[in-house]
């Protein structure tokens, strides 16, 4: 689908906006939501199909207005028993439907709320799938320009995005860059296999450390040594622990002193 030009010209990067915005994901009944609140600026919040659901999508729009928190809707396939970590080979038009169902769901809150939806993160093997594949990330390209608001894609930030911001254009889609402060990188710029050993950082200084890089000089230093130049508009902590709470709570204190 080609966008009117009207809509074309709307198609803003919203690179580095108010500096770097710290963003998790919520909803999905796992961890404390509200002390992760008072830390972030942006609530990527879990749509029903991978988990969460009405009762606690309701919650993360209430907690994110009272605390001044922007509104993202956060879809995955619906793979519920694996938590949405598990890749679906569906057709366009299945994904579509799928993704919409879920956005729509979470839209109807925010507009009996009070709120916007401000942008569109897919979840898990969704979310790789669409960096992987252009096909995927087509596919979310249209459904969120097939939205009400204009709402952006948030992606994943990586050296060459020429590809991801030429077509994000074509359809008229803002882009938001986001870059992970508790995952490792592989020298390639795409996130280390959850499997592998060190994947994942618990420790709240090893995460400040690599938000400090991503925020001061643009980029990351992979598990094998490697700096990967990125720039990002936004960082994901997971806020399913205290120790990833305390995490949050030092990267805002840290970016907004």
């Amino acid at each position: 689908m080609w966008p009117s030009k009207t809509r074309l010209h709307r198609c803003v990067y919203m690179r580095h906006i108010g500096g770097v915005k710290l963003n998790a994901d919520v909803g999905e009944g796992i961890g404390d939501d509200e002390s992760l609140f008072r830390w972030i600026e942006m609530a990527n919040v879990a749509c029903g199909s991978h988990a969460g659901g009405p009762e606690e999508m309701t919650e993360a729009v209430d907690l994110a207005m009272s605390y001044g928190v922007a509104v993202g809707a956060h879809p995955g396939y619906p793979d519920r028993e694996g938590f949405g970590r598990k890749s679906m080979k569906l057709s366009s038009a299945e994904l579509t439907r799928v993704v919409i169902e879920q956005v729509e769901a979470l839209d109807a809150i925010c507009q009996q709320a009070g709120t916007k939806l401000q942008y569109v993160k897919p979840h898990g093997a969704l979310y790789h799938d669409m960096m992987a594949y252009q096909e995927v990330y087509e596919a979310m390209l249209q459904v969120v320009a097939s939205l009400p608001h204009s709402p952006a894609l948030m992606i994943m930030a990586r050296e060459d995005d020429a590809l991801d911001r030429r077509l994000a254009a074509m359809h008229g889609v803002a882009l938001l860059f986001e870059a992970f402060a508790d995952r490792a990188y592989t020298a390639q710029g795409t996130l280390l296999d959850r499997a592998e050993p060190g994947a994942v950082y618990s420790d709240s200084e090893r995460m400040l450390e690599q938000v400090m890089q991503l925020a001061h000089e643009g980029g990351v230093t992979s598990y094998c040594g490697k700096t990967i130049a990125i720039a990002a508009d936004t960082i994901c902590v997971h806020g399913d622990n205290q120790a990833s709470i305390e995490a949050a709570k030092q990267i805002h204190l840290a970016l907004r002193p």
